[in-house]
């Protein structure tokens, strides 16, 4: 997900934080839960996430193929309570990504609707250039594809990455992403149109690979 649907300059309103990760509610729409795996624990920012996440993607290594991210904390901040917002209008997810042993996130998983009922969504992320090569994003894709068609219940799911970006697409292709097609021009990022690759998973196709892969806990 290169192109962030948070809007930063549009962004006025006030900014409101849960008290707590755990929903006391079985619908995600209420807060997101707990998704562990054998590396990370996905779950929802927190706003005391902000320092570190605006120092872990604010980096030319990780901003280049993206949306840029908040300039500051503060905007890391508005970015968080916006993603509470729309998570509550049940139209994107994001989790934090935290490695086991560790509270600090250190990068993002989001999946939002392309339609109604979220029957197609886009899938993104970004991890700090310190953790790429670790298995931490392969741990998480896996957790946070299985939540998406188990749980919200997604029946296709999107990506898109620059074709420069070969960890990216790598990346993609590691989890069984299928390569569909390429984008044209269809990315701008500091005044250059990008191309970008498209890439699916369905849930069959996701489900029938499970053996393989294997799933994470859902608390």
């Amino acid at each position: 997900m290169e192109k962030m649907p948070y809007q930063p300059h549009l962004d006025r309103t006030p900014m409101a934080m849960p008290s707590a990760d755990r929903p006391t509610s079985s619908d995600w729409r209420d807060g997101l839960p707990l998704l562990a795996g054998s590396l990370v624990t996905l779950r929802e920012l927190r706003e005391t996430d902000a320092q570190a996440l605006f120092a872990m993607l604010s980096t030319e290594e990780v901003s280049r193929f993206i949306s840029p991210p908040p300039s500051t904390v503060e905007g890391f901040e508005r970015f968080i309570a916006w993603t509470h917002r729309q998570r509550a209008a049940g139209q994107y997810v994001c989790f934090a990504v935290v490695p086991h042993g560790s509270d600090m996130a250190i990068g993002l998983f989001q999946v939002r609707s392309l339609e109604p009922g979220f029957g197609t969504a886009e899938w993104g992320f970004a991890l700090g250039a310190d953790f790429w090569g670790t298995g931490l994003f392969v741990d998480g894709a896996k957790l946070v594809l299985d939540f998406a068609f188990d749980v919200v219940g997604a029946h296709r799911l999107e990506a898109r990455a620059a074709v420069r970006n070969g960890r990216g697409n790598g990346a993609l292709r590691k989890i069984g992403a299928r390569q569909e097609g390429v984008l044209r021009r269809s990315f701008l990022r500091n005044g250059e149109y990008l191309d970008q690759t498209l890439w699916s998973v369905l849930a069959q196709d996701w489900r029938d690979a499970k053996s393989v892969w294997g799933s994470g806990i859902v608390h």
